[in-house]
């Protein structure tokens, strides 16, 4: 990659989610510059291989300097590719972080730059929120084995039926949601670039769909060559496909537990009946176990409780692998095991080097299903908050 200014414009034709958007969906590593009339400076985000891992906006970095920057509507931005020699302090999904962002100022809790001023609304419940729209890198078409067409309101997947294939989104919007117990939930929304269905489609004969895909427009998908997939995978150590396969299974818990906290069936105690913390949420740990007996629960803290995430068991791995930004240990869940746990440590720089070494396309399918792990579990404690809202209120 050769230093230099990658693209620029205007942050009235491009806001600050979907310029990160598109430098992480192209692995860009540079710095992303904001500048406004109304900021005697601009600020500054340091992007590494396509995630922002550090900010500045006056006095405020991290975090915090990121997410001050959404409030940035009016003014102009340059990418330039160079290299970025900051520590990431930053361990959010890119993905969650936009969400995050772009939902922080409609709610008033990050001002506005401008003319005018906005202060952080104290009211009450914001409403009905739009959807996450999750987009992907371009496709590369080498997988594509046939294209197929679905007008809106097309079930391209119905939850509970049998299918051994993925797509990818080539151009359209499909709607992901789950059947509950208190009716359909929906949940997210893919696009051009995302994947429809999970790796277990084409590592298993008899694959159940965990949720309902429908087409929300004209959706044309790609279907992907399951047998180069199902190669590529086999070619991989066994340390790295278990991990492929135990985030799979993260995506179906989180989801299922999603779908108990939506119909209120949190049962957070239950969770977490004989286990004991081994990782607490913000810390500095940087070691990869994999279970070899016992289990282990994944959990968020938040102001309202325990958020519960997911059950690991034996093959299944926990702590912080760095090519994995899905929300969850060492920076915003906790890790909590059985009395009769027993682990074994995973190499993390063989992991990183293996990971790297991937075709493209198997990255991006990873990345996609940990961009979903986080969403998904973000949605899941903004449910767990309004759950625990209403049931104050009633209370009073």
């Amino acid at each position: 990659m050769s230093n230099g200014l990658a693209f620029s414009g205007s942050l009235g034709f491009l806001s600050l989610g979907e310029i990160v958007q598109i430098i992480g969906n192209n692995g860009g590593t540079g710095v992303l510059r904001i500048m406004s009339k109304y900021a005697p400076s601009p600020g500054m985000i340091y992007m590494a291989k396509g995630d922002p891992v550090d900010a500045v906006n006056g006095d405020l970095t991290g975090l915090e300097a990121l997410f001050s920057l959404f409030g940035w509507t009016e003014g102009e931005f340059s990418f330039s590719q160079e290299p970025v020699e900051h520590e990431n302090v930053i361990n959010k999904n890119r993905m969650e972080l936009i969400l995050d962002g772009s939902r922080m100022v409609d709610d008033g809790k990050i001002p506005v730059l401008g003319p005018v001023s906005y202060k952080e609304d104290s009211g009450g419940a914001s409403g009905d929120r739009a959807l996450p729209l999750i987009k992907g890198p371009f496709v590369d078409y080498m997988y594509v084995v046939d294209e197929e067409e679905f007008y809106e309101g097309d079930e391209i997947v119905i939850e509970g039926n049998y299918g051994n294939w993925m797509w990818v989104v080539l151009e359209g919007i499909v709607e992901i949601s789950k059947q509950t117990d208190a009716g359909s939930l929906k949940i997210l929304r893919l696009s051009d670039g995302a994947y429809v269905g999970s790796i277990s489609s084409f590592l298993t004969e008899s694959s159940v769909r965990r949720t309902t895909a429908k087409a929300m427009s004209r959706v044309q998908l790609g279907m992907l060559d399951s047998h180069l997939l199902a190669n590529e995978y086999a070619a991989m150590s066994q340390e790295l496909r278990e991990v492929v396969k135990s985030l799979d299974k993260r995506l179906n818990q989180v989801t299922d537990n999603l779908a108990r906290i939506y119909a209120e069936k949190d049962k957070a105690d239950r969770f977490l009946r004989d286990k004991r913390p081994v990782i607490e949420q913000g810390q500095n740990e940087q070691r990869v176990f994999t279970i070899t007996r016992g289990k282990a629960a994944i959990g968020r803290k938040t102001e309202e409780g325990l958020v519960p995430l997911i059950e690991l068991s034996k093959g299944d791995f926990f702590g912080h692998i760095p090519f994995l930004k899905m929300g969850h240990e060492p920076h915003a869940a906790s890790v909590f095991a059985s009395a009769d746990l027993k682990i074994s440590p995973l190499d993390v720089s063989d992991l990183v080097a293996e990971y790297e070494g991937l075709p493209n396309s198997f990255r991006h399918i990873i990345e996609n299903l940990a961009t979903c792990i986080s969403v998904t579990t973000m949605i899941a404690c903004e449910n767990h908050k309004n759950l625990h809202l209403a049931k104050t209120s009633k209370v009073q």
